[in-house]
């Protein structure tokens, strides 16, 4: 008996410590990462956030306290590894905002590239994305496209949220509808205020306008890289004036639910390493592809 009872207590210390078990890879001792990797089913989180202007009322860091967040809350629900603050983004369109950090674009493609090559590395084999700043949307897609490039002993994820309707709805029913609803607007801001709550002040977000002044409809159909500040040369789209904690709980729930369940079925996913290892296999030898 005295031998059972000393097993289950080392049983119960074991899976005590495996519970506790750090998932912010900052806070993990070395000999704990090699655990942590094994406990993620090797995969990490890599939230990517940027320094910008958000309006009047927001802080510069909003990308980064929203990614890191959700990364955070999903990893207590389904293990997983979440790197620290990533702020490499692409940002140029705010350059002329103060507090915008803008790095050169090739500084912010080898970054990325590099830390991704580190931490396959490292052992994680399964890389999700979850980015909080809407201005590197066409630069992660190209950064995806570009890694068939070359073979990879790994598998980059891009989780792109679905906002629910319904939950924006009643979002928008404690607070206000906001037209013009992109950046440091009301869905923005709530989120932030549910996370921040002591940085984020809604009633300074009319101190400046975040209307849309259309300066390029004499251009239909046409890109232009000017087109963010010609439509809000403040930096700022939307209004967070009505915005609250509240409002931004919903959003932020509805989100971490879906990123929980996407992280469970990359984890299982064989689809994605399975074909970047066929495809990489025949792009060496591209005449012997079954036509």
């Amino acid at each position: 008996m005295r031998h059972f009872l000393a097993s289950l207590a080392l049983l119960c210390f074991i899976n005590l410590q495996a519970q506790d078990l750090p998932f912010k890879m900052e806070e993990l001792s070395a000999p704990e990462f090699v655990e942590a990797v094994k406990k993620s089913t090797s995969t990490i989180i890599l939230p990517i956030g940027v320094f910008e202007k958000h309006g009047p009322h927001m802080p510069l860091g909003t990308d980064l306290y929203t990614a890191r967040e959700i990364a955070l809350r999903a990893a207590e629900k389904e293990y997983t590894v979440v790197f620290p603050w990533y702020y490499f983004s692409q940002i140029n369109e705010a350059r002329h905002q103060p507090g915008t950090i803008a790095y050169s674009p090739k500084l912010i493609w080898d970054v990325l590239q590099e830390t991704l090559n580190e931490l396959s590395r490292n052992g994680f084999k399964k890389i999700i994305i979850i980015n909080g700043h809407g201005g590197n949307n066409a630069f992660l897609n190209y950064f995806g496209m570009a890694q068939l490039s070359e073979k990879r002993d790994y598998a980059l994820y891009w989780f792109q949220p679905f906002y629910d309707p319904e939950i924006l709805k009643k979002a928008e029913a404690l607070t206000q509808h906001d037209p013009y609803d992109q950046h440091a607007g009301n869905r923005e801001t709530s989120m932030v205020k549910a996370i921040v709550p002591d940085l984020v002040h809604p009633e300074k977000a009319g101190q400046q306008s975040g209307a849309d002044l259309n300066r390029l409809n004499n251009l239909p159909h046409v890109y232009s890289g000017i087109w963010w500040y010609a439509r809000y040369p403040n930096h700022y789209s939307g209004d967070g004036s009505k915005a609250n904690a509240e409002a931004g709980e919903l959003i932020l729930n509805s989100v971490v639910d879906q990123f929980v369940e996407t992280i469970r079925n990359i984890k299982a996913d064989k689809n994605v390493p399975d074909l970047q290892e066929q495809f990489f296999r025949e792009a060496e030898n591209p005449l012997e592809t079954k036509q």
